[in-house]
């Protein structure tokens, strides 16, 4: 790898990176894009979220044995340069950007969206234009204060999600009556049975199941910046998935106990439709603050990852060389700058189509997380491949290579699943163009940087 000029700091403690992972895959997905996973796939969504959260832990896996194996490395981009070759790690790193900036779109997509809950008149770009404005500022503060912010964002979500769980099993204990009826665990298999949507809604819904684990693989991320990563990377990594899984299993089987499946509305957030419902006006207001906040935490997160990526690769040869400059706190400005740009299209998307956003942006994140996750899934193969006969790391990935290969096989089902719906489909095929166009980039723009790297090393 070239050499850095300027060091990234190593800011981040345990509690900022388990909270800063958390909150970046429970976010939008869980919700405003849980309604319409609910309406699509019935009771039968939990163990949509079940199923996935299963297989994020196994990608988590591979990815903590992969960062381990070598802490010099900074992000896991680094492992795919190592094991699959500098070209994969071209394009693996300009579709992780890409997907981030997806996700700030979508999030930017969701504040605007929240804020229409006060103000109904206000054209949702307006607070978007705002909320991009004050995130790129956060993000221009030292890493340390980062992580502070984003552990406090995290854990409002969290909170705001037990209070939830909590409430929920007092009405369910107490049989609670709304005007949908009592409120009780029977409501996940009364109204049409638990797979009351059939097995093509069960199916659909792992588009927007795959979204909202979306982020997950940030822990390999802040790994370069994280302090003492031999001991918080392995119970980051432990620890995650199964407290996603409780989250959004807990939450969402509370919300159908509460408010049939079948009487939800898609378009709005099922926090705020079932608060709203029980009649308590205050509490719906406060979970619209809480959703709103979550949708600004992980944009946050994503302008931070944008930031990193475009910094890593610009080290590498890969992106031009004005993004390897920090700032005086330790910070890639001129990357956070530049991705902040883009992600500011979605405010121009949704002055002119408000309506179709939001689909369609999450559709393209999915798409290119299927690919992130698969590259991450088969360096880990060749990692593995590579050290046949040498002592590995003790943390280890479990049933290699089954895992691996049920992870490969989970994500081709993904993808045929996406080209089962026309928004879905149009965002499955936009994948190869963009798989073209950057190996058309390296090829004519790139790859005699990487060269001249590689030789300055030797």
């Amino acid at each position: 790898m070239k050499k850095e000029k300027q060091d990234l700091a190593r800011g981040l403690k345990n509690r900022h990176v388990q909270l800063i992972s958390i909150g970046g895959a429970i976010g939008t997905g869980l919700f405003l894009g849980s309604g319409k996973s609910i309406q699509l796939a019935g009771p039968s969504i939990l163990l949509a979220y079940a199923i996935m959260g299963g297989i994020c832990f196994l990608i988590m896996r591979a990815l903590g044995e992969l960062l381990l194996s070598n802490t010099k490395h900074h992000s896991f981009i680094d492992f795919i340069a190592e094991y699959l070759g500098v070209k994969a790690a071209f394009i693996t790193g300009w579709t992780y950007w890409f997907c981030w900036i997806a996700i700030a779109m979508a999030d930017l997509t969701a504040i605007g969206t929240y804020m229409r809950y006060w103000f109904p008149t206000v054209p949702t770009w307006l607070p978007e234009l705002i909320a991009l404005a004050l995130l790129v500022a956060f993000n221009l503060i030292a890493v340390s204060l980062f992580g502070e912010l984003e552990f406090w964002f995290a854990l409002i979500k969290v909170i705001a999600i037990i209070a939830l769980i909590a409430v929920g099993i007092f009405m369910i204990v107490t049989r609670f009556q709304t005007s949908q009826g009592v409120v009780s665990l029977s409501n996940l298999w009364t109204h049409g049975g638990f797979f009351a949507a059939g097995p093509k809604g069960f199916i659909l819904s792992f588009q927007m199941v795959t979204f909202a684990f979306a982020g997950v693989e940030l822990v390999g991320l802040v790994a370069g910046e994280t302090k003492d990563p031999e001991h918080v990377l392995p119970k980051a990594i432990n620890n995650i998935p199964i407290r996603i899984i409780l989250f959004y299993i807990g939450a969402l089987a509370v919300i159908m106990s509460i408010y049939p499946w079948n009487s939800m509305d898609a378009a709005q957030s099922p926090f705020v439709q079932v608060f709203s419902e029980i009649g308590i006006t205050a509490a719906a207001t406060i979970i619209n603050l809480v959703v709103l906040s979550s949708a600004a935490s992980a944009c946050n997160s994503a302008i931070y990852s944008t930031g990193r990526m475009l910094r890593s690769l610009s080290l590498e040869g890969n992106a031009s060389s004005f993004f390897e400059k920090l700032t005086s706190h330790k910070v890639p400005a001129r990357s956070i700058f530049f991705s902040a740009t883009v992600i500011l299209l979605a405010v121009v998307l949704n002055y002119f189509m408000p309506s179709g956003v939001f689909v369609l942006v999450t559709s393209v994140a999915t798409t290119c997380f299927l690919f992130i996750w698969s590259m991450i899934v088969l360096a880990h193969l060749r990692y593995k491949k590579t050290i046949q006969g040498k002592q590995a790391h003790a943390f280890k990935m479990p049933l290699y290579p089954l895992a691996n290969y049920l992870v490969l096989a989970f994500m081709a089902f993904i993808a045929f699943v996406l080209l089962l719906q026309k928004e879905t489909r149009e965002a499955l095929l936009f994948a190869p163009v963009w798989f073209i166009f950057l190996l058309l980039v390296y090829r004519f723009k790139f790859a005699k940087n990487v060269v001249t790297i590689k030789q300055t090393e030797k």
